[in-house]
């Protein structure tokens, strides 16, 4: 024991020694097994200490109080709830019949002896240095000891006074205000004065402000609805403090009175699942996730790991092979004293344990540091503040340790080689007679037919994409372990090369130990930039053909439904001035009810509209059933599918695309007609004379008539499509024009004048516009439409037809580019690696007389050799998880085809397009431009002149 302690100890200072003498290896092979180290320990510190224990989850949710009470607007029914109180649902199943609705008084359902925060909350457009902004109102006294947690506050005061808020700095930073400015809202000209800043600790990007409770949101809906717009919404929660606190079962009791509770001592000490009601509900008991997912969640990241680690072995060995290969006559002399292959073996395996433990120190301790310093990037990014900076020293010693087993196996296969050699040849520099392996590449060859097996069978059978996964991962290990015997085929194609690069593939095919796991590098790197290519450019090519043009190519759209289209004409302004317009074409919509209601608005006062679908138009599947129920049950599949490929009434046809009022119609000119390239002139002709241009027949009666419903009362049409029956309303019909053909009319199935609206007794209010331009308006002119929009503190939908747009190709050229390096990097290590082999036989050449630019060109085709095999084997092994991946994609899309059909969707017509397509682009960037550019590098970098040494005496 004492022997062998002192054999490692003296290993160990031979390699550091050893490691110190060759700084500029010892630093490459450390910064390849540190940087991962550094990355993950990183990530896990971040991870640890963003995620919240209940005590913290507690405070930032309710702050000091011991339960928050929130309605959840079920009119009192009872309730079941999550032990947290984020999901809730009435405890009675209500089918058929209608869901409760309506407030609950929340106070009266407080324990005697309760003290109580109220905590509103809505939304308003307030005035800012660059015009409006929408921001998220609170009412809530911030100051007092319950509320302490749930802000935090950074400069000045919480507000006092009813004329005084404070703001959250992300908007203060967005609206151009500081502490000590004033704001109002629109149409609300009381001023208020902000006296600080804060923060949600939990939403660090909330564009907020906070007033005193009763300041703010009353008076202003007041205001709103004095101006004839609907009423903002306010919704209310109240911070409850109670000796004692509130048990699972203190819940369970409010629950029965419609209230959600979310209790400190639950959320510190929750109950267990059989315990809590919701999750015994049918569909509410799977939030967690199951024991298979877990599973397959452990082997994706143990695949990841494994193959990260795999790379940075191949990478690092023949690294560790060049330090071998350099030391072999220090490795001799050990011999020649009577040192046995297990101390050779110790001492080039401890080069990689003290390279191991230097990475994991220097990876953990930078990880460290950066993620503190960081802290706040961190948190800004996450969007909000740690917990905690928690440290888990079982985590990142497991993380440390990585690096110390990557260091061993890395330093293996070197070991082993160097221990082979006889102490003469290690002397005199002698390089022996070296065969290869036999069974490795049977090993490879096996592991190569069983992974394919795998993937085959999950991309063919199963459904997991996990399965596709390891089956490739095995394989791909499996052409790595084959990849000596592959590097020995390509040394035929030497007869067909010029000198030089001759010389270099023959050198790199006899010297196999250093060349192969310099190529099984390459291999792995390019294997996976390659197979992330293909299926990044498959499903390019999957949405290329899937995209529908939302309106003709060089189109501009903007629509605002707010306030009844008040900031209609000043967005139809914005758009004149800074789009190169070619011809503009404005647009209402039909509205019911009072102007200032959204079309989805419910409140009083308002309606909606819908258009008549003739009996005799309407899809089977689709029809009313009196008492409700769904038609389309009657159908077997295959009528089903019948319909909807065959049966006109079915089909979505050419008015589909996007949304751009009820039912598809709008109220405008001509001028529409040309901008969408439908103006024909029987179709300009039939609008001008008063008519309703329709563009699907569905809308459309035999006897050419158009339909229109205004519905006012709500409440009954609600009622009445619960109970299958129409919704009662004034029906209005108007002649129609049935526009031919199959013109694609891009969302919009009806155009009226406004004219013809009026007359026929229809209100309407501002929608938007369309604009047909010259050339698509470039960033400059995007950046400050964008900008002139947002002033109006109105949500409007803008857009612009681009077409197809491509996401992806930045990410690809990233992927290319890394597999460059990659390639470079092991290219460089296994030329290292030759040149420390062929150094003899550089000077040999010089003595004869060889030009000095000989040793830089062979070093060069060196590198471009061991670059283009890599390449070479990486682009065939890495298409297989793509192909696998793609064709289990392509079964779960036509399982959901054929359920969807089962089902009578009629979006469902169109079989699923799942193609497989190789990016020829970048495999050609890789086969010609990696090698090509690793050879001229290490040409460069290579001396053209070696000094000659004298023949050593024998």
């Amino acid at each position: 024991m004492k022997t062998w302690l002192h054999s490692w100890r003296a290993a160990i200072r031979i390699a550091r020694r050893d490691a110190w003498r060759s700084k500029g290896r010892s630093a490459l092979v450390l910064a390849m097994i540190a940087l991962p180290i550094l990355g993950v320990s990183a990530l896990d510190l971040t991870y640890r200490s963003s995620e919240l224990s209940p005590t913290e989850r507690a405070d930032r949710m309710i702050g000091a109080a011991d339960a928050q009470f929130r309605d959840p607007g079920y009119g009192g029914a009872p309730i079941f709830q999550d032990p947290i109180g984020e999901m809730s649902t009435t405890a009675k199943d209500y089918e058929n019949t209608s869901w409760p609705s309506g407030p609950t008084d929340v106070t009266k359902t407080f324990p005697a002896g309760s003290t109580f925060l109220s905590d509103s909350s809505g939304t308003a457009k307030l005035t800012t240095k660059h015009g409006l902004l929408v921001t998220h109102v609170r009412e809530l006294k911030a100051a007092d000891p319950i509320a302490r947690g749930i802000t935090t506050l950074l400069e000045g005061r919480y507000p006092e006074k009813n004329d005084e808020v404070v703001a959250t700095s992300r908007f203060l930073e967005s609206s151009g205000l500081s502490v000590g400015s004033t704001l109002s809202a629109r149409n609300f000209d009381r001023p208020y004065r902000i006296v600080g800043s804060y923060e949600i600790p939990d939403d660090l990007n909330a564009v907020q402000v906070n007033a005193v409770p009763g300041a703010f949101l009353a008076p202003y809906a007041k205001a709103v609805e004095k101006a004839g717009l609907q009423k903002p919404d306010i919704s209310t929660t109240y911070l409850v403090r109670k000796s004692g606190g509130f048990t699972w079962n203190m819940v369970k009791e409010l629950n029965t009175k419609g209230v959600i509770v979310a209790s400190r001592a639950v959320i510190l000490d929750p109950p267990a699942t059989s315990e809590v009601p919701l999750y015994q509900k049918e569909n509410w008991g799977n939030f967690e996730s199951s024991a298979g997912a877990n599973a397959a969640q452990l082997a994706a990241v143990g695949t990841v790991v494994g193959l990260a680690m795999l790379e940075i072995c191949l990478l690092a060995g023949p690294a560790f092979a060049v330090g071998a290969r350099r030391s072999r006559r220090q490795l001799g002399l050990v011999g020649a004293n009577g040192g046995a292959r297990s101390h050779i073996r110790a001492i080039v395996l401890s080069g990689g344990l003290v390279i191991g433990v230097a990475a994991a120190v220097t990876g953990t301790v930078l990880a460290l540091i950066l993620t503190k310093v960081l802290q706040p990037y961190l948190e800004e990014t996450m969007g909000q503040r740690f917990g905690a900076f928690d440290i888990r020293p079982l985590e990142i010693l497991g993380i440390a340790l990585l690096a110390v087993l990557t260091g061993l196996l890395a330093a293996i296969v070197p070991a082993i080689t160097a221990s082979r050699q006889t102490v003469l040849a290690s002397l005199t520099g002698r390089r022996g007679v070296r065969r290869s392996s036999r069974v490795l590449p049977l090993i490879g060859l096996a592991a190569l037919l069983i992974g394919g097996a795998i993937a085959l069978f999950g991309s063919m059978i199963s459904q997991q994409f996990i399965v596709v996964a390891g089956g490739s991962a095995i394989a791909e290990l499996g052409v790595v372990a084959m990849t000596p015997a592959l590097v020995g085929l390509f040394g035929r194609a030497g007869r067909w090369l010029p000198l030089s690069p001759r010389l270099a593939l023959r050198d790199a095919v006899r010297n196999r130990g250093r060349t192969a796991p310099a190529v099984a590098a390459v291999l792995a790197a390019v294997a996976g930039t390659v197979a992330v290519s293909t299926y990044m450019a498959s499903e390019e090519t999957q949405h290329r053909a899937e995209y529908t043009a939302q309106m003709p190519h060089g189109t501009v759209a903007a629509f605002v439904m707010e306030e009844g289209g008040r900031d209609v004409p000043a967005v139809r302004e914005a758009i004149e001035r800074y789009v190169p317009v070619d011809v503009r074409a404005d647009v209402a919509r039909v509205a019911v009810g009072k102007p200032s209601c959204q079309p989805w608005d419910s409140g009083p006062g308002c309606g909606r509209f819908e258009v008549v679908v003739p009996p005799a138009n309407e899809c089977p599947m689709y029809a009313t059933i009196p008492g409700g129920g769904d038609a389309s049950e009657k159908y077997t599949p295959e009528q089903r599918l019948k319909m909807i490929t065959d049966d006109w009434r079915c089909k979505e046809g050419r008015s589909s695309g996007m949304y751009v009022s009820d039912g598809g119609l709008l109220v405008g000119d001509a001028a529409l007609l040309k901008v969408l390239g439908l103006d024909e002139p029987a179709t300009v002709k039939a609008l001008a004379d008063g008519k309703v241009v329709s563009f699907n027949p569905v809308n459309v009666d035999k006897n050419g008539m158009y339909g229109i419903k205004q519905i006012t009362d709500l409440a009954a049409a609600d009622k009445a499509s619960e109970q299958g029956r129409p919704a009662p309303g004034k029906v209005v019909a108007l002649p129609a024009y049935q526009v031919p053909g199959d013109q694609k009319s891009y969302g919009v199935q009806a155009l009226m004048t406004p004219a013809t609206a009026k007359a026929a007794g229809l209100a309407t209010a501002p929608l938007g516009t369309y604009a047909s331009t010259d050339r698509l308006p470039d960033t400059e002119a995007r950046q400050k439409l964008d900008g002139e929009l947002t002033k109006l503190g109105s949500n409007v939908d803008l857009r612009v037809e681009e077409g197809f747009v491509n996401d992806n190709s930045l990410i690809l050229l990233s992927l290319a580019i890394f597999a460059g390096l990659v390639t470079v990097g092991a290219a460089g290590i296994a030329t290292g690696l030759a040149q420390a082999d062929a150094e003899a036989d550089l000077k040999t050449l010089a003595a004869v007389g060889a030009p000095p630019r000989v040793r830089r060109t062979l070093s060069g085709f060196q590198c471009g050799v061991v670059a283009a095999m890599g390449v070479l084997l990486g682009s065939a092994a890495g298409v297989l998880p793509a192909m696998g991946l793609r064709l289990n994609e392509e079964r779960q899309q036509m399982r959901w085809h054929e359920d969807a059909v089962a089902q009578g969707w009629s979006a469902a017509s169109e079989v699923p397009y799942v193609p497989i397509v190789i990016p020829w682009e970048t495999l050609a960037g890789l086969l010609v431009a990696v090698p090509v550019g690793a050879a001229l590098l290490a040409a460069l970098v290579t001396r053209s002149r070696g000094a000659l040494s004298r023949r050593e005496a024998t």
